[in-house]
């Protein structure tokens, strides 16, 4: 049914929805962020899936944005851009939004989109030895779409230690930023994850559903306004000097001017 995805739902009604572009370390493309959007809108309607488990296949979890899928942005022209930053907006939106609970399994690396991909989960568990970054700036971007999802998980004074320098973090300080809920060895990565989807087994899935809706309606920083703005912020970015200077550097494999 996918080509970028897997999904599996056990008699249980756990979905494990896999993204499945290993070769790439499931990077977002567009085939990628037409079928979440679409996943989510079909797990979330199905009544028979109880909760759903986001992970990814192979060595990492996400590894962010695909490059390819970018740089093609800054060559198109405003309309196609925001368009497409619309696009990745509302795959977001529709994962956050999703009336069942979103359980992130987070093994290897989680670069830019990816740690967007965390911050709409419910909850994340991450296995000791993986990698985390925003690494937007480095490429003279900006984490625009995820912003909101990232500020809401982490808060602003957390996520300002990582929002905007570009560098890696591990598994244990992203458990104190509050992007992972738990950091496990690697071989005790399922069971970790298996032990936060139990306990909705027993509740009652529409109460889960509101309950979630209400959390979500309480909190802060996803609402349309800043998500609209979110997106303005990426086409913006795609539009100026400093990301055409950090792409075309990154695919000729030298330092773009900026770095030391």
């Amino acid at each position: 049914m996918y080509q970028t995805l897997t999904v599996e739902t056990d008699t249980r009604g756990v979905a494990t929805l896999t993204m499945s572009r290993p070769d790439k370390h499931n990077a977002l493309d567009a085939p990628m962020i037409a079928e979440l959007t679409e996943a989510a809108a079909r797990l979330g309607a199905d009544d028979a899936v109880r909760v759903v488990v986001l992970t990814g296949a192979g060595k990492s979890f996400c590894a962010g944005g695909d490059l390819g899928w970018m740089k093609a942005q800054m060559q198109a022209d405003a309309e196609t851009r925001a368009r497409e930053a619309g696009k990745l907006a509302a795959m977001l939106g529709a994962l956050n939004r999703m009336p069942k609970p979103l359980i992130g399994r987070v093994q290897g690396q989680a670069f830019g989109g990816g740690v967007g991909m965390m911050a709409v989960c419910d909850v994340a568990i991450g296995a000791l030895g993986a990698q985390f970054a925003l690494t937007e700036t480095r490429l003279g971007l900006i984490p625009a779409t995820i912003g909101p999802y990232v500020l809401a998980r982490m808060g602003e004074a957390m996520a300002r230690r990582v929002f905007m320098s570009g560098r890696r973090f591990d598994a244990p300080e992203a458990v104190t930023l509050g992007l992972l809920a738990r950091a496990v060895p690697q071989e005790a990565l399922d069971d970790a994850v298996e032990a936060e989807v139990t306990p909705y087994l027993s509740c009652a899935p529409g109460a889960v559903a509101r309950a979630k809706a209400l959390a979500l309606s309480l909190g802060a920083g996803t609402g349309a306004e800043a998500v609209d703005h979110s997106i303005a912020e990426l086409v913006a970015c795609w539009e100026g000097e400093e990301a055409r200077e950090g792409v075309e550097a990154f695919f000729a494999r030298r330092k773009p001017g900026w770095s030391q």
